[in-house]
């Protein structure tokens, strides 16, 4: 992407199947929270598990955002969860910024030209976790696009992670985690450790 990072845009529970295992109801409109730009990890870096959670969970994402000419632009991305902090806040009716905004959080591999249906997969340590589609989502890419545009207004540089599959599990220190999308046009690859 050829623009400064902007706001960091995610959508959680748009996979019925994803809904089902987090025991959500599939939402009638987008689910919408914000990561800081300091949780994006590019390819090759190392994440940190936060000494305060015991559960960080992988969900693989496609990720979206334009270029300068308003093309669409598309991306594999990894969305990083404390699910222990996830589950305390959300029962004491807190927002998700703990659970989901730490450093690295926001695995993103490199941008290329959109073309949809897409696929994408996320492995750990060589197995096959998550497997997704755009074509499963439960709010098209269009529809996100369109209901962040009219609903908070969107800027250059924004980024989208346009929500995650069945099939998060958990990671421990020493996992390397490898997402692809579209066959390979988008990978990242990054080491999990111990906290720094």
């Amino acid at each position: 992407m050829d623009l400064p990072l902007g706001t960091i845009w995610c959508i959680g529970s748009n996979y019925a199947e994803h809904a089902r295992e987090m025991g959500v109801v599939p939402p009638a409109s987008p689910t919408v929270f914000l990561k800081p730009a300091s949780a994006v990890l590019l390819s090759g870096g190392t994440l940190f598990l936060p000494a305060d959670s015991r559960r960080v969970d992988h969900e693989v994402e496609l990720v979206v955002a334009r270029a300068k000419d308003e093309s669409l632009l598309m991306a594999v991305g990894v969305d990083f969860t404390a699910r222990d902090i996830q589950e305390r806040d959300k029962a004491k009716g807190l927002p998700w910024t703990s659970a989901k905004g730490r450093p690295g959080f926001a695995a993103l591999g490199p941008f290329v030209p959109a073309k949809f249906p897409v696929e994408f997969s996320v492995s750990v340590n060589g197995r096959v976790r998550q497997k997704g589609s755009s074509v499963e989502m439960i709010f098209s890419v269009e529809k996100i696009l369109g209901h962040l545009e009219t609903v908070y207004g969107m800027g250059p540089g924004d980024i989208v992670y346009t929500g995650t599959p069945a099939g998060v599990s958990p990671l421990a220190p020493g996992d390397r985690v490898e997402a692809v999308l579209g066959g390979g046009v988008s990978r990242l690859a990054v080491a999990v450790s111990h906290p720094a």
